[in-house]
Formats: structure tokens, C-alpha cells, sequence
């Protein structure tokens, strides 16, 4: 089967990888095991820095670099308390790229490539890609609709060429995406690469609960549901009995829960009384939010532990890309890469009009 250099683009330049795929940095998911697992295959992982203490960040970068010498990233969220010292603990360990959920602030962007590291932050409308590029990040990902957790209303279709249009930085694809053939249409909008959650969250090497697995492999394409019940802004996740609960209940009713939670993660987090509080103002300010909302803000992470690390389905929430509907199986990352990579060759031999060779599949353990 022919090599398509269409196939390595800019993204791969930039981030040192040979696929132009990502691993996004999902909360209490993106571990060492994962991260590495995907870099070493040929991909980007991102460790999700936002769950952990910096202590815990410094003990997964470093079991990263145990097993490979791939590059890799961090992801944080750009309005934590204490961001600029996981910054400087980025820095400090020589991570390759920092990814943001949201918008980083002008003088941590800064503060980064001062110090030799890449920035990556999500976008949902076509103005923020062109804003965060003024800024001075080196790539965006845009997430469309389809993309789980915390997403905005603009399908893939639409943001991602609209994305590309408005900056020349690399931009990569996310909300919906999961073979070669996807990987195709993204470089046909003008993205650099794609960016996956639920895909890598199903693999031999995703650290969640098997039974939590198999309920995520259970959902069709319709058993999603973006609410705004969790923590206020719209979220996607798998529709279940908790969550048909939380949207059912009052508001007000919800909001001792949510306090509870957001205790129970500055625990979790060993964040000190004095700088949660003053993290929480720090949000309200960013995000205009009330202080009802402030505590549902700090809602959604517990509710992920309970099921993503304690498998508690019965009280946590799954969030996930509506791309859960179409996935069947959980192989290992190499697999995963590998066959995405395999069958976007086939994809673009197809529509060149060449004689198509397709390569053997990977044999599954």
C-alpha cells in the first residue's frame, strides 16, 4: 500500500509524533498507563493534570517517561488555583505541550513558551481559534457537538473548516471522531490531525472499570444527552438513571450535593481552605458565575471519579462523545492508531482512484 505524506502533516512536525492523532487529557481517565501507551504507538497522549495533586503530576510525568521516550503532553484548566505552579512543574520536567479545556490567560501562554512548552487549547466557535492565535498558542483543538463532556452547539461539520479558515496555526478535529476514514475528512476541512476521548477511554489500556466499559459499550448513537444538570454548562454524557434524576430535581435541591462534592474534591485535590476559596473566586470571576453555579462547577469531577475510578455507576456519570455508539470493542492503543493510520491510507487510495492494498489487520490478543 503507497505512503500518502498528506498523512503526516504539520501537527506531526510540531509535536514530534509520527500519526496525527491526539489523546485528549480526560479527567480522571488520562493517567500515566494511557498517555504512554499512546505516545509510544505513534500518537500524542495528554495526562489530565486538572484531578491530580502536583505531587500525583510529578509522579505520572514521571512514570510517562519510565515507559517511553515519545513526547507527550498536560492538560490543566486554565482557571485553577495554583495553575501558574503546575505550569512551572510543565516546565521543570521538559513536557512538550500544555493543552487547556478553555482559554488560557495571555500571560500563562506566555509564561509557557518562555519556558519551551507548546500550548493547546479547546475551542468551540471559529472567533476563539482566531483569538487564541493573536494570543500566541501554537495549535487549537475544535470540538464540535458530537464531542463529550463539556461541549458547545456547533456540530464538527461546521466549526472545524470554519476553525481552519479563521487561523493558520494547526488545528485538529475532535467531536465524532474514531477511524481513518474520519481522520480523511478532517484533513479534507483543512485540520492538521484529530483529537479523541472516548475512543482512547476504550482501549485494553484505559484504566476505567471493565463494568464501567461495557456500559459505555452498550450505548447507541442516541443514548447521549447533553444536560446542563450537572454543573451548569452543557455537558454530554451517557443517559442514565442519574441523570434522569439530576434533571429532574429542583435546583435548589441540587445544590447541597453539590457543595458536598466540591468539598469533597479540594480533599481529594489537598487544596488548603484558603486557596479553594480563593480558586472559587477566581472562577466566579472568569466564567461570570453565581455562587449556585460556582458549586455546580465543582460537581461534574466527583460524579466522573465515582465512576471512572470508584465504578460506582449507580451515583457517577459517564461522559462521552456520541462517536460511543459506534464503537464495539476495546483493543490495546497500537491497535487502535494502527488501524485508524491503515485504513486512511485505503481511504485516500480510494478517492485517488489507485488500486487499493490493503494491509493486514492487526492481530488482537
Amino acid at each position: 500500500m503507497p505512503t500518502y505524506p498528506s498523512l503526516h502533516t504539520r501537527i506531526c512536525d510540531l509535536l514530534g509524533v509520527r500519526y496525527p492523532i491526539v489523546q485528549t487529557g480526560m479527567g480522571w481517565v488520562s493517567g500515566a498507563d494511557l498517555t504512554a501507551a499512546t505516545s509510544a504507538a505513534g500518537g500524542f497522549g495528554i495526562l489530565a493534570a486538572a484531578t491530580m495533586t502536583e505531587h500525583e503530576l510529578d509522579a505520572a510525568i514521571r512514570a510517562v517517561r519510565e515507559r517511553t521516550d515519545a513526547p507527550f503532553g498536560v492538560n490543566m484548566r486554565a482557571d485553577q488555583q495554583g495553575v501558574e505552579r503546575t505550569a512551572d512543574l510543565v516546565i521543570r520536567h521538559r513536557v512538550a505541550l500544555a493543552s487547556f479545556a478553555g482559554p488560557p490567560k495571555r500571560d500563562l501562554i506566555q509564561r509557557l513558551r518562555d519556558g519551551g512548552v507548546l500550548t493547546m487549547p479547546t475551542i468551540g466557535a471559529p472567533r476563539h481559534a482566531a483569538k487564541m492565535a493573536d494570543w500566541g498558542v501554537d495549535a487549537v483543538i475544535a470540538q464540535g457537538h458530537e464531542g463529550g463532556g463539556h461541549t458547545g452547539p456547533i456540530p464538527t461539520s461546521l466549526l472545524l473548516p470554519a476553525a481552519c479558515r479563521a487561523t493558520d496555526i494547526p488545528v485538529l478535529g475532535a467531536g465524532g471522531f474514531n477511524s481513518g476514514r474520519g481522520l480523511v475528512a478532517a484533513l479534507a476541512y483543512g485540520a492538521a490531525g484529530i483529537a479523541m476521548g472516548t475512543r482512547f477511554l476504550l482501549t485494553r489500556e484505559s484504566t476505567v472499570p471493565d463494568h464501567i466499559k461495557a456500559q459505555y459499550l452498550k450505548a447507541s448513537l442516541t443514548d447521549t444527552v447533553v444536560t446542563h444538570a450537572i454543573d451548569g454548562a452543557p455537558q454530554r454524557v451517557i443517559r442514565t438513571p442519574v441523570i434522569d434524576r439530576l434533571e429532574r430535581a429542583h435546583p435548589l435541591l441540587r445544590l447541597p450535593r453539590a457543595l458536598a462534592n466540591a468539598l469533597g474534591l479540594r480533599h481529594l485535590t489537598k487544596t488548603s481552605l484558603v486557596d479553594f476559596v480563593r480558586e472559587g473566586f477566581a472562577m466566579r470571576k472568569s466564567r461570570e458565575l453565581t455562587w449556585s453555579q460556582l458549586a455546580m462547577a465543582a460537581n461534574a469531577p466527583m460524579l466522573t471519579r465515582a465512576s471512572m475510578v470508584d465504578g460506582a455507576i449507580e451515583v457517577g456519570i459517564l461522559p462521552t462523545g456520541q462517536v460511543v455508539g459506534v464503537i464495539e470493542e476495546l483493543p490495546s492503543v497500537a491497535d487502535v492508531l494502527a488501524e485508524i493510520m491503515r485504513e486512511a491510507g485505503e481511504t485516500l487510495a480510494r478517492l485517488v482512484g489507485e488500486d487499493v492494498v490493503v494491509a493486514p489487520r492487526r492481530e488482537r490478543a
